[in-house]
């Protein structure tokens, strides 16, 4: 898929929605550009995961570990379900995963560490 091209001619209609879609793009980046809430996804791209589950790979807190979730839920990146006491997350679609595969190439693809 090509990139568009900004130009002084552009229609306004056009260049509405390229601002638009640089909103969400920015919106997802920031969401994803803490370390924690990075590893969540990384964690439940194998699969769907309960708070507890996510706390114990992480080594982290409880409350740090919701306060990520929390973040990832406001920008629709998983989905919570819930079976008695026990909070589950899964990635709400594909979004999550082809970003992790993009980072995965530029980052560690070559073994650059």
């Amino acid at each position: 898929m090509a990139l568009p091209q900004l130009s002084q001619d552009m229609p306004q209609h056009d260049l509405d929605r390229m601002v638009d879609n640089a909103t969400r793009a920015s919106n997802f980046l920031k969401a994803i550009s803490h370390e924690g809430r990075l590893m969540i996804l990384c964690h439940l791209v194998s699969g769907e995961k309960s708070v507890t589950e996510l706390e114990e790979l992480l080594s982290a807190r409880q409350a740090a570990v919701s306060q990520q979730l929390s973040r990832l839920r406001l920008e629709g990146l998983v989905i919570p379900r819930r079976e008695g006491k026990t909070i589950f997350y899964r990635l709400a679609d594909d979004r999550p995963r082809r970003m992790l595969e993009v980072v995965y190439e530029l980052f560690c693809g070559d073994d650059r560490g």
